[in-house]
């Protein structure tokens, strides 16, 4: 059983460090082409819209074929798209590649998932889980490292996303597995998800829009203006493990106050350390602490709105609600990108950390504001949800 949980979470581990490679690399690759810099962010958000999408759909082929097969057709696409990105550089194929890699990506971690909660036992489940998300961002921060070491230029940085996804790919199709019950998805109109949580729909389209913002367009905004790839990558690195370093403290904090007031004091932290950006001298003491905060207070966005809305819709609905905050947040992902590279355009990088600090401001003034005006709800018994970079946390229990 632990040699099985085991192979997943690694496997896990490897695809995310592809994953945080790739995505680091497009974004500089993106850069380097003679593609419209105002169209630049389609490519950017197309693999949000390709994840929104898998996140929920995928769960329907993994009910009809178990799990490996899955997996397995799930990576398939993954390398495939990634072969076809490395062999035709145009920006509509990339557009449509990339958004396959985002919808194969969703299905790789919803089997993933769903097999780890059938196989954790209940008593060790959160321990299980701790180990997964401390994989992923760890994966996710080696992958900034390689970008300060390997040229993104040519085709190698492709054959070693293709050939980390197909270990992947190999290590989990050469395991058992066993699938787990097949549980009924109900409804839930959005109408009533946001008349009983209206700030967790605003918090999670503006948290998956911000996060998705600063992982497209910063890459691709300094090697432009000649930054080298070793500050890139150690600029990246920090803000992923900012991200990493925030998730304890929040998730006490979230069980201890009002979530609505939590929720308001990370956005203005966003907002914060966005404007931060803007005045602060660009050098290596006074930026990266500044990207650890901002990686920081943007990674706990997502987890808290998911926390606020969970204490407000009864606890049998607990999946239903999670899938529908996928697809919000996922919304958001994909406005990101295309909104910052036409402003990035006009107003260069001050102007897209303006558009971010505009935005989590909107969200603190709304989270603040609720809080004074309104009852607070009773915390639901539930963990805190760990969210890594680039990545939307798929709700426990879908198929």
């Amino acid at each position: 059983m632990r040699a099985q949980l085991g192979i997943l979470i690694l496997a896990t581990s490897i695809v995310q460090l592809a994953n945080g490679f790739f995505t680091t690399v497009l974004s500089l690759r993106l850069g380097l082409e003679a593609f419209d810099p105002a169209l630049e962010g389609i490519v950017m958000s197309a693999y949000f819209i390709g994840f929104t999408i898998g996140s929920v759909t995928c769960g329907r082929l993994l009910r009809r074929i178990g799990h490996i097969r899955s997996y397995a057709a799930f990576g398939g696409i993954v390398i495939a798209a990634t072969a076809i990105m490395a062999s035709v550089v145009e920006l509509s194929t990339w557009s449509i590649m990339r958004a396959a890699i985002g919808y194969g990506c969703a299905g790789l971690f919803v089997t993933t998932e769903s097999w780890l909660h059938a196989k954790a036992p209940s008593a060790t489940r959160g321990k299980v889980f701790a180990f997964y998300m401390v994989g992923t961002f760890l994966a996710l921060a080696l992958g900034q490292l390689l970008i300060g070491a390997l040229p993104v230029e040519g085709s190698l940085p492709f054959s070693i996303i293709l050939a980390l996804f197909a270990v992947a790919l190999i290590m989990v199709s050469t395991t058992y597995a066993e699938a787990p019950p097949i549980k009924g998805e109900g409804k839930l109109a959005y109408a009533e998800l946001f008349r009983s949580a209206p700030l967790a729909i605003l918090g999670c389209f503006i948290a998956g829009m911000v996060s998705a913002t600063f992982y497209a367009v910063f890459p691709a905004w300094m090697l432009v203006n000649q930054i080298p790839q070793t500050t890139i990558s150690l600029f990246m690195l920090t803000a992923v493990l900012g991200g990493l370093a925030f998730q304890l403290p929040v998730g006490l904090l979230s069980d201890r106050l009002d979530r609505r007031m939590l929720l308001g004091i990370l956005a203005a932290g966003v907002a914060a350390s966005a404007l931060l950006m803007i005045v602060m001298p660009r050098t290596y003491a006074a930026i990266l602490p500044v990207a650890a905060l901002l990686g920081g207070f943007m990674s706990t966005l997502y987890p808290v709105c998911i926390s606020n809305a969970m204490d407000n819709v009864s606890s049998e609905r607990v999946v239903l609600v999670s899938s529908r905050m996928i697809l919000i947040g996922g919304i958001g992902s994909a406005c990101g990108p295309i909104s910052a590279s036409w402003i990035m355009g006009r107003l260069d990088i001050d102007g897209v950390l303006y558009f971010m600090a505009g935005a989590t401001s909107l969200l603190a003034a709304v989270a603040l504001l609720r809080a004074f005006t309104h009852a607070e709800a009773i915390h639901e018994d539930r963990p805190f949800t760990v969210v890594a970079p680039q990545s939307i946390q798929l709700a426990p229990d879908t198929p």
